[in-house]
C-alpha cells in the first residue's frame, strides 16, 4: 500500500498494491496490521455504502460530538472526494483537500476525525463506500454549506443536485464554536 500525503495533516490518500490478470484483480481494502503499522484507525464500527447519480453533491458533512474519521472509496463510477478541516485552532482550519476517487484507481481517502466530508459524483454513477470509526448519531449530524466562499472548494460542477438538508447548511463561520471539533495536536 502506497500512503500519499495531502496539504492537510493527517488526511491521506491510499493506493492498494493491486493483483490482477485476466481474471480481473485482488486488492485489500483493509487490513488491520498493514493499517496500523502506517499509524492509521485499526477498528471501524460502521460500513456504509451510498449510490449517486451524475451532478449529485453530497457534503460536506461531518458529526460532533461524536466525531467519525472516515475510509471512503469508489466500487463504481468516479467522483470528486473532499476533506475540510473544520478543528477550532487548527494550523489549517477551513482548509480544504480534494481527491478523484474511482473504480479504475482503487484510491481510497483517510479523512480523520474533525474534517468535513463531501463529494460530488462526475460519471453517470457512482457506488461510494465508507468505513467510518464512530457510528452514526442523528443529533451529532452536522454540515457545512457546500459552497461556502470562505472555504473555496474548486469544485468541478457548478449547479448540482443537493438535498434540502445541503442545500440550507450554516456557512463555516456561522456554526457555534461548541458545534466544531476542537484541534488537538
Amino acid at each position: 500500500m502506497k500512503v500519499i500525503e495531502t496539504r492537510l495533516a493527517g488526511c491521506v490518500v491510499l493506493e492498494p498494491r493491486v493483483h490482477g490478470d485476466a481474471r480481473g484483480f485482488f486488492f485489500e481494502g483493509w487490513n488491520r496490521e498493514r493499517f496500523s503499522a502506517q499509524g492509521l484507525p485499526m477498528d471501524f464500527v460502521q460500513s456504509n455504502i451510498s449510490s449517486s447519480s451524475r451532478g449529485v453533491l453530497r457534503g460536506l458533512h461531518y458529526q460532533w460530538p461524536r466525531p467519525q474519521g472516515k475510509l471512503v472509496s469508489v466500487l463504481e463510477g468516479e467522483v470528486y472526494d473532499v476533506a475540510v478541516d473544520i478543528r477550532r485552532g487548527s494550523p489549517t482550519f477551513g482548509h480544504w483537500e480534494a481527491v478523484v476517487l474511482s473504480a479504475e484507481n482503487k484510491r481510497q481517502f483517510w479523512i480523520p476525525e474533525g474534517f468535513a466530508h463531501g463529494f460530488a459524483v462526475l460519471s453517470e454513477r457512482a457506488l461510494f463506500h465508507y468505513l467510518c470509526t464512530e457510528v452514526y448519531v442523528a443529533d451529532a449530524d452536522a454540515s457545512v454549506r457546500w459552497n461556502d466562499a470562505d472555504i473555496a472548494v474548486d469544485w468541478p460542477i457548478s449547479v448540482p443536485q443537493l438535498s434540502a438538508k445541503d442545500e440550507s447548511a450554516p456557512f463555516l463561520a456561522d456554526i457555534a464554536e461548541d458545534r466544531l471539533p476542537v484541534f488537538a495536536e
